[in-house]
């Protein structure tokens, strides 16, 4: 008895139960899409890619995609970069603040931002009206690519602000201090030094903006005006082309799996090229900054931080006027309030039940995964570690379709429910808590560990109760990131959703789409509230100031 208690390995168990759950909620969704791309009425065909291939117009939203993604990412890294540099070089005004305003440019969807710059200066937008009225000068259009690059580089780049500041602060200063005793300073030193050092951290950045710019639909639905994107394609050829066949819409979902899988696969081998490891011991210390050079650094940094934050904050305005439809009347008024909470009164709850279980699920797996990675370097483990990130690189639009297709039917009837989407979540999601949790467990002894089970605690016990806690930093980190990005889903949620399982992005969303403003600005009020409570929990609970990735 005694000898099978030594040789039981609750690991093992825990490595096939988490294989097992990625076995039923990701991988089989994704051979019945592939089945359904590739066979009709049990026959193969390839009737549904010649289809596609066939017509200009689905060609055409693929390198529509490509443009705007590369371009908003150049655009993202040209903004973000110099801007997380000057943050953690130089004592800017009001710092604190600034960080905090940055991560909130980044925590509403995208959609939101192009519903707001539409307000400013769509043909009707009070910024288009003011200057028309001043100047005889016609305002630039901002719809169609315009707009969407627009929209997505001031949504996106603080993603490259919090990658990038990581990086630097794992900079040693003294290499600093060393290219400045050798007359390396200013422009050639930022490109010669800190460039390079922070490049593995750079491509990681570069990968998820354009991800998310790929895989983002609202933004081009609501400003693009023409410039079709490849994730409007699918949601429309999977809700309006195919009706009850749903085909051509897997077919789709194919074509963006194999784009995504070898942007992928590009990122990875660039990245290899420039792979090392940095630990810092004498992290950057700011230096104060006077004259001319405090003028430009500051007015760069707090110009393109309000810049980018003006659609949140007169989306909050509005949801304060009077409204009719797309009409903002004279006075204020809490009307919009009143109904978004008698209305669909179920988005705000569902919002923090469904985002929170999620969350929890996200937590737990992504802590076990972590262990099993970093521990228990297996086969099996590493298969895991691989399927882990392969939401990564699909759209959310696909991984919702594939749902669908998979648990619409018996044995497993999910669609319509809560639970579909609390599954959608985490499979989304988890990527980024992951990643967290790995690279701090990366930087814990074994022997911590080890010294717990000389003492008479079980595997399990030291794991929870030592490495666990030692974890929490990383582990929150990543926790916040996945849940932004979980209250603030759209790609995938709108797929799967119902008036049962609405959601305050859903809701506001389904508002700007039929033209009441008002009621969609009071939901997106709402949605930035919760994000600030929830930074505001995260900066309190880990006792950090500052939140990098």
């Amino acid at each position: 008895m005694t000898d099978s208690k030594k040789n039981f390995d609750v690991w093992k168990i825990v490595s096939l139960a988490i294989l097992g759950l990625y076995a039923l909620f990701l991988i089989y969704p994704l051979v019945r899409l592939l089945y359904n791309a590739f066979f009709y009425h049990g026959a193969f065909t390839l009737e549904q890619f010649q289809k596609f291939f066939s017509q200009s117009y689905y060609i055409k939203s693929i390198f529509n995609s490509i443009k705007v993604s590369l371009c908003a990412t150049v655009l993202t890294l040209v903004i973000g970069i110099p801007l997380a540099y000057f943050y953690q070089m130089f004592e800017i005004k009001g710092q604190s603040v600034l960080q905090v305003i940055i991560i909130l440019c980044s925590m509403s969807a995208p959609f939101i931002g192009a519903y707001s710059w539409i307000m400013l200066l769509g043909r009707s937008g009070i910024i288009t009206q003011f200057i028309e009225s001043i100047i005889p000068v016609r305002v630039p259009n901002i719809y169609g690519f315009n707009g969407v690059l627009l929209v997505l580089a001031l949504q996106l780049f603080p993603l490259v602000f919090l990658y990038v500041s990581g990086a630097l602060k794992n900079i040693d200063n003294s290499l600093l201090e060393a290219s400045e005793n050798m007359g390396c300073t200013g422009v050639k030193r930022f490109f010669t030094l800190v460039i390079p050092l922070c490049m593995p951290t750079i491509i990681a950045a570069t990968l998820m903006v354009f991800m998310r710019a790929f895989a983002d639909f609202g933004t081009p639905l609501l400003i693009g005006e023409g410039y079709q994107t490849f994730p409007v394609v699918i949601y429309n050829s999977y809700f309006a082309e195919t009706g009850g066949d749903h085909n051509f819409g897997a077919a789709i979902s194919v074509i963006a799996i194999i784009i995504t899988a070898i942007i992928f696969l590009i990122q990875r081998y660039v990245n290899n090229q420039f792979r090392f490891t940095m630990n810092a011991m004498h992290s950057i210390e700011r230096k104060p900054i006077h004259g001319i050079k405090a003028f430009f650094i500051n007015f760069y940094c707090w110009f393109i931080v309000l810049l980018a934050f003006m659609p949140q904050v007169y989306v909050m305005y509005t949801s304060f006027l009077k409204t009719s439809g797309k009409i903002f009347l004279p006075g204020y008024s809490l009307d919009s309030y009143r109904y978004a909470f008698t209305h669909l009164r179920n988005a705000i709850p569902n919002t923090f039940l469904i985002g929170g279980l999620a969350l929890i699920i996200v937590i737990i797996l992504a802590i076990l995964i972590a262990y099993l990675v970093v521990r228990r370097n297996n086969a099996v483990n590493r298969i895991i570690d691989t399927i882990s990130m392969v939401p990564y690189i699909i759209p959310g639009s696909v991984v919702g379709i594939a749902l669908v297709m998979a648990f619409n039917k018996k044995p497993i009837v999910l669609a319509g429910t809560a639970i579909i989407m609390i599954v959608a979540l985490v499979i989304r999601r988890i990527p980024y808590t992951i990643r967290s949790s790995t690279a701090t467990l990366q930087q814990i002894p074994m022997s911590i560990e080890e010294a717990a089970i000389s003492l008479g605690s079980s595997k399990l016990k030291a794991f929870f109760t030592i490495t666990v806690p030692m974890m929490a930093n990383g582990i929150l980190s990543g926790a916040i990131m996945s849940w932004v990005t979980i209250i603030t889903e759209l790609s995938t949620a709108i797929i799967l959703y119902n008036l049962k399982t609405i959601t305050l992005t859903l809701a506001t969303y389904t508002y700007v789409s039929r033209g009441n403003y008002g009621i969609a600005a009071a939901y997106a009020t709402i949605l930035t509230v919760a994000t600030v409570i929830s930074m505001l929990l995260y900066m309190k609970v880990t006792g950090n100031k500052e939140i990098s990735f």
